[in-house]
C-alpha cells in the first residue's frame, strides 16, 4: 500500500518491530487495542449502519438480524465508552434512545472503507488459497 495510491500513511510496514515481539508490547500496542475493539462479531456492523444515519435501539435491533437485545446493548455501551458512538435520551413514554457516531467514529468510516475494500478486491484470492493443501 503506497500513499499514492490510497492516501493512507504506507508507516505500518516500516514500523520497526522487535524480534521477538514481546507479549506485553503487542498486547498493550493501540493498534491491537483498536483492531480487537472494532473486529468484534458486531461492532464493525453497528458502526457501518451508524456511519449511514442516526437509528433509535429497536431500529437497530430490527436492522441486525440474530444480536440479542443484551448484546446490542453492551456493544453499544462499549461503543459509547471508547468515544465512537453519542447516546441521546428522548423524554417520551417510554423514553426513546437514538444513537449517532460521534465525529471519531466518523473518522473511523474512511480507513475501515478502505480494508472493506481490500477485502471484497482480495476474498476470492484468500478463499482459494485457504483450500489449497498445506
Amino acid at each position: 500500500m503506497t500513499t499514492r495510491n490510497t492516501g493512507v500513511r504506507a508507516s505500518l510496514h516500516h514500523h520497526p518491530l522487535p524480534n521477538p515481539v514481546p507479549t506485553g508490547e503487542y498486547e498493550h500496542c493501540p493498534v491491537t487495542d483498536v483492531l480487537r475493539r472494532v473486529t468484534d462479531k458486531w461492532t464493525l456492523l453497528l458502526i457501518t449502519l451508524l456511519g449511514r444515519r442516526p437509528y433509535r435501539f429497536n431500529e437497530l435491533h430490527r436492522a441486525v438480524e440474530g444480536i440479542s437485545p443484551r448484546m446490542l446493548t453492551r456493544t453499544l455501551r462499549t461503543l459509547e465508552s471508547d468515544g465512537l458512538v453519542d447516546r441521546e435520551v428522548f423524554p417520551t413514554v417510554p423514553p426513546s434512545v437514538e444513537y449517532r457516531l460521534t465525529p471519531l467514529g466518523v473518522s473511523l468510516l474512511e480507513p475501515l472503507s478502505v480494508l472493506a475494500e481490500w477485502a471484497v478486491d482480495h476474498h476470492t484470492e484468500i478463499v482459494a488459497a485457504r483450500q489449497r493443501p498445506s
